[in-house]
C-alpha cells in the first residue's frame, strides 16, 4: 500500500473519533428535573459499538495488507445500520477489492510463483487470504505436492489438526521427500506430541516396533 493510501487510512481513523462523539450525543439521555444526569446516559447502541470495532480492525488489517480479513470486517460494517460508518467503510472496501482482484489475476507466471505469494501471506498471519489462494491452487494443480503441504502447515497454524494430518499424508503420498521436510518444520510443533503425526513421519520406527522378536534359545543341556 502506498504512503498516500496509508495516510488516508490514518485520516479516517481521526474522523472516526468524531463519528463516535456524534453518536454518543445522539444516544445521551436528557437530564432529570433535578439536573442530575442518568448513570446510563452515555450508554451506546451495542450494534454501533460492534460496528466501530469492526471498522477499526478493518483499517488495521488494510495497513497490514491483510485484505481478505479487512474485506470481511468492512462488509459487516456495511450492514451495521450506521450510515456514517457504512459510507467510510465503502471507500476502504473498494480498496480491498482492487487489491484482491490484482492478487488473484493472472499476474503469477507459474503455480510456484503463486505459491510463493501464499507463503508471504502466511508469514504475515493472513491465514484467510492464504487459504483462499491455496484452494485456488489446489483446483489448478491438484497433484502438486507442495500445495497439499502448504495446506497442512496452514491447518496446523490455525489449529485444524485433523485436516493438517490428512493434507500432510497426501503431500507425502505425492512426494515422499515431504516426510523429511516435515520432520524439520517448526510450524508443525503443535502436533509434535500427536502419535499419529509421529507415525506419519517415522514409519520405520513403527515397523520396527511391530516386528516379532526372535525367540531366545533355551538353556544348554549338560553332557554326561
Amino acid at each position: 500500500m502506498s504512503k498516500k493510501a496509508s495516510a488516508k487510512v490514518k485520516r479516517q481513523s481521526g474522523k472516526l473519533k468524531k463519528i463516535k462523539a456524534l453518536h454518543k450525543n445522539k444516544t445521551q439521555k436528557p437530564q432529570t428535573t433535578s439536573g442530575a444526569q442518568s448513570s446510563s446516559s452515555l450508554s451506546q447502541d451495542p450494534r454501533f459499538t460492534q460496528a466501530v470495532q469492526n471498522y477499526e480492525a478493518g483499517l488495521k488489517a488494510i495497513q497490514e495488507r491483510k485484505f481478505e480479513r479487512a474485506k470481511a470486517l468492512l462488509e459487516k460494517v456495511m450492514t451495521s445500520g450506521s450510515r456514517e460508518l457504512a459510507d467510510r467503510a465503502a471507500v476502504h472496501l473498494n480498496t480491498c477489492q482492487q487489491q484482491l482482484a490484482r492478487a488473484s489475476s493472472s499476474g503469477f507466471k507459474s503455480p510456484e510463483e503463486h505459491y510463493d505469494y501464499v507463503i508471504s501471506l502466511m508469514n504475515t498471519a493472513d491465514y484467510d487470504g492464504a487459504r483462499s489462494h491455496l484452494e485456488k491452487l489446489q483446483k489448478q494443480v491438484p497433484k502438486a505436492d507442495y500445495v497439499w503441504y502448504g495446506l497442512a502447515v496452514l491447518d496446523c497454524l490455525t489449529h485444524h489438526y485433523e485436516s493438517a494430518l490428512k493434507n500432510l499424508e497426501q503431500a507425502i503420498k505425492l512426494n515422499t521427500g515431504n516426510r523429511y521436510h516435515a520432520r524439520n518444520e517448526s510450524d508443525f510443533q503443535n502436533m509434535a506430541d500427536d502419535p499419529r503425526f509421529t507415525e506419519l513421519l517415522y514409519p520405520e520406527e513403527l515397523e520396527a516396533s511391530a516386528a516379532p522378536t526372535p525367540a531366545s534359545p533355551g538353556p544348554a543341556k549338560k553332557r554326561r
